[in-house]
């Protein structure tokens, strides 16, 4: 039993821990919002790393989560490969024509350096502004796409597949270059003050490939890059299935799995438990149309299922609300889980 108020770094690694905090520590991955409370457009808002602070800092006081997400965007990833960069209005910025057009430029690829990259620098600058906001009371959130996965936005997944299949060596090759950008960019972000990394690896979900093929690709990468990512990792499928994997993904050196809302909760925390720190899986599609009463409820189910023993961050199940899910629903989120998440959650009992 635990009655102590902590901060929201002490309540996230109590639950790491595999332990119960004062309540369970919710993480709303809010990226877009940021535009919304400055009056910005999306395009304005990511162009510089004083406004993305700013929208952090206005996001944290009025939903009263427990961490900051200094994610910008997917494609920034591949602007700094030079790929083009689409911005829309009312959702996140998505990546243009691949620009591996082919097979055979895999073969002269080299990855960006960093500290020339005009757009990553900003999310630097970014993570290093909250860190002196936040210290280290606020888990701050770096992201970077998993090796395996950012060939999507890179040759887009038709060609990824055939590559994947067909172009073993190349397949190698691309990795190779991938891993290296990956492990850099992480570990850039966390020296700029980011605590822990979010590995987005959607690819690696059963939903897009079967577990033989994942132990045979991305099972190994993942093992491969985290070992060179010097701070924690989150791994999230994105809203892609990951139950079959479990074991597996426990074994690549990930402290986090980021779950979906296609698979049962209470299941995966019993998979997970004592392996793995379940983070979401509140449906963040949906999320468009509840009421405050449909989020009290998602919630209070989310908790019941795997709230008790720690080892639990309520979340949604993709990584990033959308841009259309309201302020009054995200606040009927935070208000539903300083109701029914502090710790002892006696009323699970009364639940029956």
């Amino acid at each position: 039993m635990t009655s102590t108020y902590m901060t929201s770094m002490q309540r996230v690694l109590t639950s790491l821990g595999q332990k119960e905090p004062d309540r369970v520590p919710l993480f709303l991955l809010l990226s877009l919002h940021g535009a919304r409370e400055l009056g910005m457009s999306i395009k304005e808002y990511f162009s510089k790393a004083e406004n993305v602070v700013e929208g952090q800092m206005r996001l944290l006081t009025k939903y009263r989560h427990d961490c900051i997400y200094a994610f910008f965007y997917a494609p920034i990833e591949v602007e700094a490969w030079g790929g083009e960069i689409i911005f829309h209005e009312n959702g996140p910025p998505n990546s243009g024509r691949p620009f591996i057009h082919s097979f055979n430029d895999i073969e002269t690829l080299m990855p960006p350096h960093i500290s020339r990259s005009d757009c990553l620098a900003e999310v630097l600058k970014a993570i290093t502004l909250l860190k002196e906001k936040v210290g280290d009371d606020v888990p701050i959130i770096g992201v970077t796409m998993s090796p395996f996965s950012l060939p999507v936005m890179q040759m887009g997944f038709d060609k990824y597949f055939e590559l994947m299949h067909d172009q073993k060596i190349l397949f190698d090759h691309l990795m190779s270059i991938n891993e290296d950008f990956c492990a850099a960019w992480a570990n850039a972000q966390l020296e700029a003050g980011a605590t822990a990394i979010c590995y987005f690896d959607p690819v690696s979900s059963t939903t897009i490939i079967p577990r033989q093929m994942y132990l045979e690709t991305g099972f190994k990468i993942a093992k491969r890059t985290l070992a060179r990512i010097k701070g924690p990792a989150a791994t999230h499928m994105a809203s892609g299935r990951c139950l079959p994997i479990i074991d597996d993904l426990a074994q690549t050196g990930t402290v986090i799995v980021g779950v979906s809302v296609l698979e049962d909760l209470a299941e995966l925390k019993t998979a997970c438990k004592g392996k793995l720190t379940i983070l979401g899986n509140l449906n963040g599609i949906a999320m468009r149309r509840w009421t405050a009463a449909d989020a009290e409820a998602a919630v209070k189910d989310a908790i019941l299922k795997a709230g008790a023993s720690g080892g639990f961050i309520l979340s949604d199940n993709h990584g990033e609300i959308p841009w259309q899910v309201p302020d009054h629903v995200l606040t009927a989120i935070s208000d539903a889980v300083h109701k029914w998440g502090t710790y002892p959650l006696s009323w699970i009992k009364e639940h029956g």
